[in-house]
């Protein structure tokens, strides 16, 4: 943290007038937390701030205050700063090619460094934690907005506060956050626990055709199975954190078929196992115990390649030393 050139940014974050904050495509509840966080606090500093994810925002994150303003592309800006995206890619259409990313900040092991200035901590345990340090260092204010969308990228990023990553300091983060006003049990259910009717039938699509090799759990979704369910959102409704539920699963794995000729993959693995190895044979990225890849072909062609690239590593067994899980 101490290598990022605080004063620097301080000084051109005060410079510029228009700031935009945008994140990947596909956003969850860290890349809209952080979108948000970080937006509330630059306007309540007397910014003109733009928001965008190329994706908009998934429905179980709507209820967040200001989601209404985030945009697919940004306006004219004269600051950049891009959260928790590995890599330029992954901003989408939510930045123009042409325009730089200033400052880039983000907890994923695989990111590129692709901003003039980068803070990346793969031991945080969501950017939205890395987003409460950026803030208070800088001297911004931390409206009562700001702080239920970074509590929701803490809660979401965790999974409820349950994965292998947790700490000490992110509890007492999630104290802080509620002490500015976040309604903690709300947001936590708002993002974790309630779903649309439609989502649980697109659960029973996937769930319906689980299948299971030793260590190794997967499952598919289809276009036919969001039309007949009625699941009108571009992801697998965060079924895929399930899947590791299963007894004696090591790696579980989703795939996503997407009206563009692609399929989404999402690895999910048990404490020990890093699948970022596999995501990013595919060009993907992410965290050793979540990652994902978007990935050309048909669901069948698809499925076979990283299903034996997710066997190869379970069979190499290069799990994580202790102290990484």
């Amino acid at each position: 943290m101490d290598e990022f050139p605080w004063e620097t940014v301080r000084r051109e974050l005060a410079a510029a007038q228009r700031v935009a904050v945008v994140s990947h495509v596909g956003p969850d509840g860290d890349a809209v937390g952080s979108v948000l966080g970080l937006g509330w606090s630059l306007r309540a500093a007397g910014k003109q701030v733009s928001l965008a994810l190329a994706d908009g925002v998934p429905g179980n994150l709507r209820h967040l205050p200001g989601a209404e303003d985030i945009r697919r592309r940004v306006g004219p800006v004269d600051f950049v700063i891009a959260v928790d995206a590995g890599d330029r890619a992954r901003l989408g259409e939510a930045l123009p090619a042409e325009v730089p990313v200033d400052v880039n900040i983000d907890h994923h092991k695989t990111n590129t460094r692709y901003a003039r200035y980068n803070w990346v901590d793969p031991t945080a345990v969501s950017t939205t934690s890395l987003l409460y340090t950026f803030i208070t260092r800088l001297g911004l204010p931390l409206p009562r907005e700001a702080a239920a969308a970074l509590l929701t990228g803490l809660v979401t990023d965790t999974i409820g506060f349950r994965t292998s990553n947790m700490t000490p300091q992110a509890l007492r983060l999630a104290a802080e956050l509620m002490e500015q006003g976040a309604d903690l049990p709300t947001l936590y259910f708002k993002a974790l626990v309630e779903r649309p009717y439609e989502a649980l039938r697109f659960w029973g699509a996937g769930l319906s055709r689980l299948r299971r090799e030793g260590p190794l759990v997967w499952t598919w979704l289809t276009l036919a199975d969001r039309a007949a369910t009625g699941y009108n959102e571009n992801n697998d409704a965060d079924l895929v954190n399930y899947l590791t539920a299963v007894q004696g699963c090591a790696v579980g794995v989703i795939f996503l078929e997407r009206p563009d000729g692609t399929v989404k993959v999402s690895w999910r693995a048990r404490p020990g196992w890093d699948v970022s190895q596999v995501a990013v044979q595919f060009g993907g990225g992410g965290h050793p115990p979540a990652s994902g890849a978007t990935i050309p072909g048909s669901l069948t062609e698809v499925m076979e390649r990283v299903l034996e690239a997710t066997r190869a590593l379970l069979r190499s067994r290069p799990r994580l030393p202790q102290t990484e899980r």
